[in-house]
């Protein structure tokens, strides 16, 4: 099947709601969390292990944006997924065994957060068997896969795949769910953007540079409502991803708050986990299936590395 066999007209409201994944509503919004802790930094040098602010500005994310972010995900008795590095796991066991134990999806994030694109093979594939040994040794077998910092590399849906993972959620050529034809079977595509990213809203570190951004969360819930609506127009996924280190923070943390009410205020827009959604997409006959396809670069016409 083609990939624009089955998309339906972005002006027909009606054969968009016809899809099955999306059900009776006009989009779907999936909430997920990185909890990366220290692993961004220490990616970026494991010299950075010696800077003490920087491993107490990532050490907040799980002893007090995470839970911070599970009580208000409480509040409102939602289920969201977390993606969760297998370093974050050997370091903080019981803050990840918290995040099952209420009952969230919590899927698969590298071992080290180290950007895959940066990696042979064999590292990438290391970094996938390790990443999951870690969530083993806590009783957690996840449902997905993220790449760290998205930067995914055509083995990456492979391996999720192989290792017997059901989705992913790496890629950004569309804003509605499909599947993706691997070698070891079906994997469901979950497209995020960084349009729906806390970091490119507040990620602020001066050493490493991860980011020189501090925005008020007015100008973050401005951006994410309109992805929201337009997804509501469209019947897309709005899938918003944040981060316990920063938007667990007191002031973003409400952002978040607010950002559900009005979610919830709109009344057509379905909540569901990155496993639920999965599950939805591989059961609707409708949905889009591809075979990734490598772009295929000329040297003597693109001669820089």
């Amino acid at each position: 099947m083609s990939s624009t066999a089955n998309s339906p007209s972005e002006n027909n409201s009606t054969a968009v709601n016809d899809t099955s994944w999306l059900g009776d509503s006009a989009a779907i919004a999936m909430l997920t969390f990185a909890v990366d802790t220290e692993t961004p930094v220490l990616a970026a040098g494991r010299r950075h292990a010696e800077n003490a602010m920087a491993m107490s500005h990532q050490a907040f994310d799980a002893r007090r944006g995470l839970p911070r972010l599970l009580n208000i995900l409480d509040e409102f008795d939602l289920k969201a997924t977390f993606f969760v590095p297998g370093i974050s796991a050997e370091r903080w066991p019981e803050a990840i065994t918290d995040i099952a134990e209420r009952g969230h999806d919590i899927a698969h994030h590298s071992y080290s957060h180290r950007p895959s694109t940066e990696l042979t093979a064999a590292e990438e594939r290391q970094e996938f068997e390790m990443g999951l040994e870690a969530l083993a040794r806590l009783d957690i077998r996840p449902s997905g896969y993220r790449a760290p910092m998205w930067c995914a590399t055509w083995r990456s849906a492979e391996l999720a795949a192989e290792f017997g993972l059901t989705y992913d959620t790496s890629l950004m050529d569309d804003d509605r769910p499909y599947v993706i034809e691997t070698n070891h079977g079906p994997l469901v595509e979950l497209p995020p953007h960084w349009s729906m990213d806390d970091w490119e809203q507040y990620a602020y570190l001066p050493e490493p540079h991860l980011g020189y951004n501090i925005e008020e969360p007015e100008k973050a819930l401005a951006v994410w409502t309109a992805e929201l609506d337009g997804m509501r127009e469209f019947g897309g996924l709005f899938q918003l991803t944040a981060h316990s280190f920063l938007s667990g923070r007191a002031g973003r943390a409400r952002n978040l708050r607010t950002m559900i009410e009005l979610i919830l205020d709109r009344g057509d827009v379905a909540f569901k986990t990155g496993a639920e959604l999965a599950e939805a997409v591989l059961a609707d006959p409708n949905a889009d299936r591809r075979k990734q396809e490598p772009v295929v670069v000329d040297p003597a016409i693109y001669k820089k590395w």
